[in-house]
């Protein structure tokens, strides 16, 4: 077994650690269950979650072995896997699940709550992070389960899922009076996602794709904003009532909005970090009232206690099943093999140099 792992202060530097484990040699608890990784997805998202992984404890689901100085992370990652040996009573050896993995071969879980369609891992360590993660899917039990579909499942059910609670959070506050929404990193998966769920609504303002001048035309061609602009032409942008959402956590591109906006900067929300190496923890300029840090497990509990669980899964499980068909049109997939084959792209990945048409996919 090998796990990839990430310097935690310094999210350039990476290793590859063979801990020398077979299937063979994890023994199990009562209760406990072997799954073989078999693939994941690997995005700029996963990048985030390392650059605020102290902040909310993204690092502490999957701590490295042998770590007690806690310099090393190992990133989290969605995909599948296979449940190669059991000694729960509910989860038997074949189950293929879909859910939240490190960067490495196997994984313990604990079993809990167990339904159908679903359980939730109870290893203590766990026990105090976001519910959201710790939930695993049993994907044979789903009635729309489609294995072609997989890739793309990995790749933008995370994403997308993010894209329709910041729709649902903005249509509840009533746009906060905004008449045109700014999507920074509007060519990122999840900006993507979200411009399909205000497309669709009528009731939405006026979508503007902010990004690169590299990536304008890749953006235009979507034909899901109405209109876009480039990072070098922030000027041209109307001076209305305004919400942007923040994909780049570019701070200084942020400062630079909201005094250009002034009042008419109704409100941001900050979700991720596409240019995570120009994040800072403070700039002058931002107007830290009338801004919030999204986080998207926060929401979903909102909306599991209005909806209960059965709705929020049908609504949410809809929209993401549809974009990722609507994605179809435009997602080519990489498929590299193995833990060298992350090592070989992680720098293209954390730099944003990977084509946002493409995807990227670690078959272990």
């Amino acid at each position: 077994m090998a796990e990839f792992q990430i310097r935690r202060d310094d999210l350039t530097t990476t290793r590859i650690v063979n801990t020398g484990n077979t299937e063979q040699d994890f023994t199990l608890s009562e209760g406990e269950i072997l799954v073989k990784i078999e693939h994941f997805a690997f995005t700029a998202n996963n990048i985030t979650y390392g650059a605020v992984g102290d902040q909310i404890g993204y690092w502490k689901f999957f701590p490295p072995a042998d770590d007690n100085e806690e310099t090393w992370g190992i990133l989290p990652v969605w995909g599948f896997a296979d449940v190669v040996s059991s000694n729960s009573e509910e989860i038997p050896v074949g189950e293929r699940l879909y859910g939240y993995f490190p960067t490495a071969h196997y994984l313990k879980l604990k079993p809990a709550m167990v339904k159908r369609e679903t359980f939730f891992d109870a290893s203590e360590h766990r026990s105090t992070l976001p519910p959201g993660y710790n939930m695993y899917r049993r994907v044979r039990a789903e009635k729309t389960y489609d294995p072609s579909m997989e890739h793309e499942r990995s790749l933008l059910f995370p994403l997308h899922l993010t894209s329709f609670c910041i729709w649902d959070a903005l249509q509840d506050a009533n746009w906060h009076g905004a008449e045109q929404i700014l999507i920074l990193s509007a060519s990122s998966k999840t900006s993507i996602g979200l411009a399909y769920a205000l497309a669709e609504d009528d009731n939405a303002p006026s979508i503007i794709g902010v990004t690169s001048s590299r990536n304008c035309e890749y953006v235009k061609n979507l034909k899901l904003y109405n209109s876009t602009v480039s990072y070098d032409d922030l000027s041209s942008i109307e001076d209305i009532p305004t919400v942007i959402v923040d994909m780049s956590g570019n701070k200084q591109l942020l400062a630079s909005l909201h005094q250009q906006l002034g009042d008419n900067m109704k409100h941001t929300i900050n979700i991720g970090m596409t240019h995570w190496e120009e994040f800072q923890n403070d700039a002058e300029g931002i107007i830290a009232s009338r801004s919030e840090f999204f986080f998207a497990p926060g929401h979903i509990q909102k909306r599991i206690a209005d909806w209960g669980p059965a709705e929020f899964n049908k609504r949410s499980g809809t929209f993401m099943y549809k974009t990722a068909l609507k994605s179809k049109d435009w997602l080519s997939c990489t498929v590299a093999d193995d833990l060298a084959g992350l090592q070989e792209r992680f720098t293209d990945i954390s730099k944003g140099n990977f084509a946002p048409d493409r995807g990227l996919i670690i078959k272990l």
